[in-house]
């Protein structure tokens, strides 16, 4: 049993990065995880994610275009975001966010715009009115729509999804390499950082997908692809390891050292965090999700659609609130012991505050309604007859 003193420096009494800093990487991991499932398809020709192919990648870019907003939020004065897109210094790690971002926006966008081209070049000709004029302004001019263009189309498409692979894997990565890279904070500082938050942001990625299709496919009266929840399942269960066996690491080789930041760190997710790091993070969000894609994966054969569909379901579910309560285990968790090692301070957010509870759920609806949005624009799901690409 550990026991805190309460003492606390002076620069110690707030907490600086607050609810929005939690739903920062939060979002963006979804972006991440929601791209390496459509290059699974695009570039490595997984055919049981076709029917989410397109989706994905939609997915993906909802969710990139309302990334930074928590971030605005957050600043005191959000007007002067843009400098750091213009103006990027490459001593900084925070500026660095800037160049990936744009950088990986700028690739996202013109895949997707190769991928439905077809589609847009379709409704332009078939549609009257602003629906037309808007489809014609996103055609950008192009209207050949042969075999031999769609087929160069296909090739660049594969090319910028392999890029994408990498910037993806970047953007979500900088986020953990921002906080692994505070050295004197010694819950964050650690290389593992960059690499947890990556993985964990495929697993909440992929969560995302197997509960949006399958509410998609349910509202639009569609049979929910056997093989394309059975190939999440598998890749779901894969980085669910990888990534719970990673967060343990962690904790295993602070717990062996025994250093000084021990004293503090082992009280912290004892006391401080045990609901949200053992409780949320650890039993509910990891260890249950972990067993039901166990028997989903393992017993495939003997077990009905319907049952898989719910179990993964179940699972990814669980996983979301894995992977956001594993953020606010290092975002929030990093700040609540004091530099002395000997105190702890309490955060609760408030829930109409700039920064609360409020502002949080609206932020993480926003992505799913600019995804509806963008899914009666774009036709995220076809026909298997269509030809592949």
């Amino acid at each position: 049993m550990f026991e805190t003193i309460n003492f606390l420096f002076p620069n110690d009494l707030h907490i600086h990065w607050s609810l929005m800093i939690v739903m920062y990487p939060y979002i963006t991991g979804l972006v991440a995880g929601a791209f390496i499932v459509s290059s699974l398809y695009h570039v490595f020709g997984k055919i049981e994610f076709r029917p989410i192919g397109r989706f994905s990648l939609l997915t993906s870019l909802a969710f990139l275009l309302t990334a930074t907003l928590p971030l605005l939020n957050h600043l005191g004065h959000p007007e002067r975001a843009m400098n750091i897109m213009i103006t990027p210094h490459f001593s900084s790690a925070m500026a660095g966010f800037g160049i990936l971002y744009t950088f990986y926006l700028i690739v996202l966008t013109l895949e997707v715009w190769l991928v439905f081209r077809k589609d847009i070049v379709d409704y332009a000709r078939a549609s009257t009115g602003l629906r037309r004029t808007m489809y014609k302004i996103l055609a950008l001019g192009v209207y050949d729509t042969s075999p031999e263009a769609l087929e160069k189309d296909h090739k660049v498409v594969k090319v910028l999804a392999a890029i994408g692979i990498p910037a993806a894997c970047m953007l979500h990565g900088y986020v953990g390499f921002l906080f692994g890279g505070i050295k004197a904070n010694p819950w964050w500082s650690t290389p593992l950082m960059p690499v947890i938050f990556l993985f964990s942001a495929v697993v909440s990625g992929i969560a995302a997908l197997v509960i949006f299709y399958q509410i998609a496919m349910r509202w639009r009266g569609e049979a929910i692809s056997a093989d394309c929840i059975r190939g999440l399942a598998r890749w779901l269960w894969l980085f669910l390891i990888m990534t719970v066996t990673l967060e343990l690491l962690e904790i295993i080789t602070l717990a062996y050292e025994q250093a000084e930041e021990w004293e503090v760190i082992a009280p912290l997710l004892t006391h401080q965090l045990s609901f949200s790091f053992i409780s949320l993070q650890m039993i509910i969000g990891a260890l249950i999700p972990m067993i039901l894609l166990m028997i989903t994966v393992l017993m495939d054969s003997f077990m009905k659609d319907k049952l898989r569909n719910m179990l993964t379901f179940i699972a990814s579910s669980l996983l979301l609130i894995q992977v956001f309560a594993m953020r606010w285990n290092v975002v929030i968790g990093g700040q609540i012991f004091s530099k002395s090692f000997r105190g702890f301070r309490d955060y609760t957010p408030h829930f109409l505050e700039k920064e609360g509870v409020l502002a949080a759920i609206l932020l993480g609806l926003l992505p799913c309604v600019l995804l509806i949005v963008l899914s009666r624009v774009l036709p995220p799901f076809r026909s298997q007859k269509e030809p592949i690409g």
